[in-house]
């Protein structure tokens, strides 16, 4: 699919004088577990993950992160057409989603395929408990060895396993990919979905310093020195293909952070990512910048709030990339 440029809506373009969308008519105010696993870390105001170890997860795990990753699925299901997934599948029985989050794409799986199991697993136990009955949750190290096991009769094989915006976490996907297959039924699908954790404008309103940029270009360093750089479609696309699965398909789509588009649909899509955004910058910035970077707490801030702010100003009309690749097993195959 060519590459088509984001057209800006020229409500947006008038009076550059003025940064705030209010100028251009956009209202954007933000209106049986043991209890070892409950045990966080609380550091810079907010509630950390740190059963697994401390840098299993940067993120926090608190109300107001969950609240965050609830709008991000819908952000995610608008930017995908609605659509939970891309792989074809065909009356599933076994869904396995790995690093579930909240569990809202699990529960929606459920409810969209009631002949199916759903699990979805995750470091902390921060699912609902009102699920739907072929939902259920375990807490679980996805880079550890999984225990589900290769059964004649495909007992404990999955017909389509999931994984979305885990790769801050994955510090080895070869052997999380080597998991994947093994667990994977003999024509059931994988897949995989990052965002690409770049900033991009195709107009030329974001310049070198804008303070979004130099924010996620600071996160990307900080993956980087974990050990855990953002992987991008290509490299997806190879970790599929180089496990063995076939007919590997690899899709991206254009993520505007702000209502400056045209378009009505990505008008929408942009305003729900620059909501995401009021605590976004901090979620994913204060443990990496502080812990990895080893800055001091202040300047984390100070470089959180600017690229919040410089995602408010419509004059900058920036967007991120987000990935979808999936592949399927060989159906005559049980490695």
């Amino acid at each position: 699919m060519p590459e088509v440029a984001i057209e800006v809506d020229p409500t947006v373009l008038a009076k550059p004088e003025d940064e705030a969308y209010d100028s251009s008519g956009y209202d954007t105010s933000t209106t049986s577990l043991s209890e070892s696993l409950h045990h966080y870390l609380f550091e810079h105001g907010r509630r950390y993950h740190s059963y697994y170890g401390t840098d299993k997860y940067l993120q926090p795990t608190d109300e107001k992160e969950q609240d965050r990753l609830d709008l991000h699925h819908e952000i995610v299901l608008l930017a995908w057409d609605n659509k939970l997934h891309e792989a074809p599948l065909s009356q599933p029985h076994r869904i396995l989603d790995i690093g579930t989050g909240t569990g809202i794409w699990a529960i929606d799986m459920a409810d969209e395929y009631p002949m199916a199991e759903v699990i979805g697993t995750d470091l902390s136990p921060i699912q609902p408990s009102w699920v739907p009955a072929n939902c259920r949750f375990e807490v679980d190290d996805a880079m550890q060895d999984w225990t589900y096991q290769e059964v004649r009769h495909g007992t404990n094989f999955f017909d389509y396993v999931h994984a979305r915006n885990i790769s801050s976490g994955v510090s080895d996907w070869d052997h999380l990919i080597s998991q994947m297959m093994r667990c994977t039924a003999p024509g059931g699908y994988v897949e995989l979905c990052e965002y690409s954790l770049s900033v991009h404008s195709d107009d030329g309103t974001m310049k070198p310093d804008n303070p979004a940029k130099i924010y996620t270009d600071l996160l990307r360093e900080s993956l980087v020195k974990m050990g855990r750089p953002p992987p991008d479609l290509k490299f997806m696309k190879e970790l599929l293909e180089k496990e063995g699965f076939e007919d590997v398909v690899a899709l991206q789509v254009k993520e505007p952070v702000g209502p400056w588009p045209k378009d009505p649909r990505l008008k929408a899509l942009g305003a729900m990512v620059l909501l995401n955004t009021e605590t976004a910058f901090e979620s994913y910035g204060m443990a990496a910048f502080t812990r990895i970077l080893g800055m001091d707490v202040e300047k984390a801030r100070e470089i959180c709030e600017a690229g919040k702010l410089a995602a408010r100003n419509k004059n900058y009309h920036i967007y991120s990339l987000y990935y979808r690749v999936y592949g399927r097993k060989p159906a005559d195959t049980r490695s």
